[in-house]
């Protein structure tokens, strides 16, 4: 564990101006008229309840850990978080939020600030990509602790609730409104239904949001990347491997229409992905099949580029099909059938270069030296990106691997930085109350 910093001593003058100059641009244009004005971009590094919450992080370090541990021990597939949400109601009701749990199975805090017209979102997702059953057991092996779930978003998480606790237990209040949400619906074929939601509820009031999301700090999602999941189904009679030999095959089908795609030409610049995910189909050996299932998943800078490779997953369902049905010997028995179906859309965005958001993260790294670059992802992110919203999607701290992967693992050491960073960049938006003097 890196030792905790003090938060205003030891620090290079020049990092000082910087920290200064870049929160005061922030604060600045976070204060509405009307509203009582938070400290000086010079006063607020030396603000003691900010000082309280950032070294909160230090004092619950254990606490932070297990209860990372604990919340990835309960499962959350997609569309399956409800027990997970449950345990994330509790701890911020604990932390002295009003709770509440939306109708898309969001779990929404808000902690009311002197301006209530005006809004920040932090958020982290709740579910896996894991599918119910998997073994979600947290193992311990010197500083490292893995399992399914325990980074993306276990990380997310758990900085949620303990950046919620820091604030509450120091008696921060801020200018704008701040909403904890731990949002369902960010993985696979959610389409982003959690964020999707809040967007819709609070968009009057959204200046910025920050999205907390696995544990990198070397880099800061400021660009969103459009992507689409398709599904392909191919139908058929079916029947016996020996007797009905001969007959359409869906699969074989299927397979012909998948060779056809991943030979499609992509560029490198715009830079455009396709990846097939899933195939499904048959329910035995000796059986020729009556279904034959792919999902697809397509990823790119550009929308055209997206139009363009959509239109050619369909056509090459189309020719597989086709083919299929030309070299079938028996065609008596019926046909082929195939559709391409839209699971989900993901749209693209990008935060502006002179963001007050950009800049208070900048401000945060800054204080506490980390360099971050700036990187285009599919995160949560892209709903309030693609509507004009300032927001950004950030790691929480610490180290992590295996993503999506039954490997997957986290490293707690370093972790406090990555939390005080997420605080000072959310403090950075929604700006502070000055204390009255006594």
């Amino acid at each position: 564990m890196r030792p905790a910093r003090r938060f205003a001593q030891g620090l290079p003058v020049k990092r000082v101006l910087v920290w200064v100059i870049l929160l005061a641009m922030v604060l600045r244009s976070a204060i509405a008229p009307g509203t009582t004005r938070a400290s000086s971009g010079a006063q607020l590094p030396e603000n003691p309840r900010v000082r309280a919450a950032l070294d909160w992080f230090s004092r619950n370090y254990e606490w932070i850990n297990d209860e990372q541990a604990r919340l990835t021990e309960i499962p959350a597939p997609l569309f399956k978080e409800a027990e997970r949400a449950a345990a994330v109601k509790s701890l911020l009701g604990a932390a002295g939020l009003a709770v509440q749990v939306d109708e898309t199975g969001n779990v929404i805090a808000e902690l009311r600030g002197s301006n209530t017209k005006e809004a920040v979102l932090l958020s982290a997702h709740l579910d896996t990509v894991f599918p119910p059953g998997t073994d979600v057991k947290v193992r311990r092996e010197g500083g490292r602790m893995s399992a399914p779930g325990i980074s993306d978003n276990g990380t997310g998480l758990i900085a949620l609730i303990a950046i919620a606790r820091a604030i509450h237990e120091s008696h921060i209040k801020p200018q704008r409104t701040i909403l904890f949400a731990a949002d369902v619906g960010e993985e696979g074929e959610g389409n982003l239904r959690g964020m999707r939601a809040l967007v819709e509820a609070y968009k009057s009031r959204l200046r910025a949001v920050i999205v907390l999301d696995g544990s990198g700090t070397d880099h800061v999602t400021t660009k969103a990347l459009a992507s689409r999941r398709l599904g392909a189904v191919i139908t058929g009679p079916g029947g016996h491997s020996w007797s009905d030999f001969g007959i359409p095959n869906p699969i074989n089908a299927l397979v012909r229409a998948s060779v056809r795609f991943i030979n499609t030409k992509v560029p490198t610049t715009p830079r455009t992905t396709f990846n097939l995910g899933q195939i499904e189909g048959g329910t035995s050996v000796n059986s020729i099949p009556y279904e034959a299932k792919l999902k697809v998943d397509i990823r790119s800078e550009s929308e055209d580029e997206l139009a363009r490779l959509e239109s050619a997953l369909r056509e090459c369902v189309a020719a597989g099909v086709r083919d299929e049905m030309e070299s079938a010997r028996d065609r008596s028995k019926g046909k082929l059938e195939g559709k391409v179906e839209l699971l989900g859309s993901r749209p693209g965005g990008e935060l502006s270069p002179d963001s007050p958001l950009l800049a208070a993260l900048r401000a945060a790294d800054a204080y506490v030296s980390n360099e971050s670059r700036i990187e285009r992802s599919s995160t949560d992110a892209n709903i309030p990106l693609s509507q004009e919203i300032d927001a950004i999607s950030i790691g929480a701290g610490g180290n992590g691997g295996g993503a999506h992967s039954l490997q997957e693992w986290y490293e707690p050491a370093g972790r406090e930085m990555g939390l005080k960073r997420a605080l000072l960049t959310l403090l950075g938006v929604s700006g502070v109350v000055a204390e009255k003097s006594k």
